[in-house]
């Protein structure tokens, strides 16, 4: 290029600066106006801001959104801005992270913002002065980038540290409630929410250290496998035992989905076995956990194949194993007989009898299609078929429990 060309060029610039300033200089009475219809047009296309407390949106957001404007405007008027004018809007993006704002709908007020103020000076652009906009178009351009690229990096950090903090308040809560410990200060604090009962498992790998790289993989499988499972965050925690879940009691109704859930958790580090154990409330989880973890005991060492197992599954093998309280749970395993004589008494006969079924209808008085129909509703009413080996041992462990009191 010539040098009479690249003077041209300089005044040209030089030009397209000054005009670009006046525009600015005009726009400037206008900033307050131009904050509250920023705040307008957020609210109208991004629907999560209109819920927001009055302050936040009256205050704090009217406030972020002027000097957002008047920077641009000073920019575009030929100041220089640095890394401290950002500081602002680093701050904003850490609160709206903590206030669990999502960042698609943060990043998207800058945008609305950008071309709010693009309309406005194209709306102050006079005859003659339309060289100026290219300019501007590119400083706009710019700066938008750099305060999103900013205000990204900032929410991201700031996620990173709430996301951070509420898993050790979940494991906190989760460890005082298996001590025995008060919870709910803690648990107030983050906004966890406490069930009023608990499905609480737990889960060990065989032959592994209890807190070992696989149980601790296990531990991270087993948080996104039950991630809002039941309608919430599952309380997790990792200890000597194995791997503790706490989950609200509704649970237990979805056994069958939360057995696949749990085995498919499972499946890289090994085979794995869970306990689970009903807790009435706060108080009850730490016996509900010892529970679990003897439950998830006794499956592995029967030969049970992988999946999730309560009492029930493993009564009399619970009895047998020393728990103190199995006798209780043994002989509580016949309380659906209660009130129903008839049944009570056909199990004592069949018994009796060495399970001979035309036996214990002579020694009822009654037909032996009798016997079988009332064998039949005693193993729909107890979950154990008192005719197979397993259901005999129960029922007459259970007899005998209940004769001694």
């Amino acid at each position: 290029m010539s040098q009479s060309r690249r003077g041209e060029a300089a005044i040209d610039e030089q030009e397209a600066r000054r005009v670009a300033a006046e525009l600015a200089a005009r726009c400037e009475p206008k900033v307050n106006r131009l904050a509250r219809e920023l705040a307008e047009r957020r609210f109208a296309a991004i629907p999560d801001y209109a819920g927001l407390p009055a302050d936040m949106r009256d205050l704090e957001i009217a406030g972020t959104a002027r000097y957002a404007i008047r920077q641009f405007l000073d920019m575009a008027a030929g100041a220089h801005v640095d890394e401290d004018d950002l500081r602002l809007f680093l701050e904003r993006a850490a609160q709206r992270a903590e206030e669990g704002v999502g960042l698609s709908t943060l990043l998207s007020t800058y945008y609305i913002g950008a071309e709010l103020i693009w309309d406005a000076l194209v709306a102050e652009v006079r005859p003659g002065e339309q060289d100026a906009l290219p300019m501007l178009a590119r400083l706009q351009i710019r700066g938008t980038n750099r305060v999103v690229a900013a205000v990204a990096d900032a929410y991201q950090a700031a996620q990173v540290a709430v996301q951070d903090e509420r898993r050790d308040a979940l494991r906190e809560v989760a460890r005082a409630l298996l001590a025995g410990e008060p919870a709910r200060a803690t648990a107030d604090r983050y906004g966890i929410p406490l069930p009023a009962a608990y499905l609480v498992l737990n889960l060990h790998l065989p032959g592994r250290s209890p807190n070992g790289v696989a149980e601790r993989r296990l531990l991270r499988r087993v948080r996104a496998a039950l991630e809002g499972f039941a309608g919430g965050t599952p309380l997790t925690l990792l200890d000597g035992r194995g791997v503790h879940v706490l989950l609200p009691l509704d649970a237990a109704r979805r056994t069958a989905e939360l057995r696949r859930a749990l085995v498919r958790a499972g499946t890289d580090a090994g085979p794995v076995t869970i306990g689970a154990a009903r807790a009435d409330g706060a108080a009850d989880v730490p016996g509900a956990s010892a529970r679990a973890a003897r439950i998830a005991r006794i499956a592995r060492a029967t030969g049970r194949p992988p999946g999730v197992y309560e009492l029930r599954d493993v009564l009399l093998d619970y009895h047998l194993s020393g728990a103190p309280d199995g006798g209780r749970a043994v002989a509580a395993a016949l309380d659906p007989l209660d009130g129903r004589p008839e049944l009570l008494a056909t199990l004592r006969a069949f018994l009796d009898e060495d399970l001979d079924r035309r036996r214990t209808a002579a020694a009822l008085a009654v037909h032996p299609n009798t016997v079988d129909n009332r064998l039949a509703r005693i193993a729909r009413l107890i979950g154990v078929d008192p005719r197979t080996t397993r259901g005999t041992l129960l029922c007459a462990t259970a007899l005998t429990l209940r004769r001694l009191g």
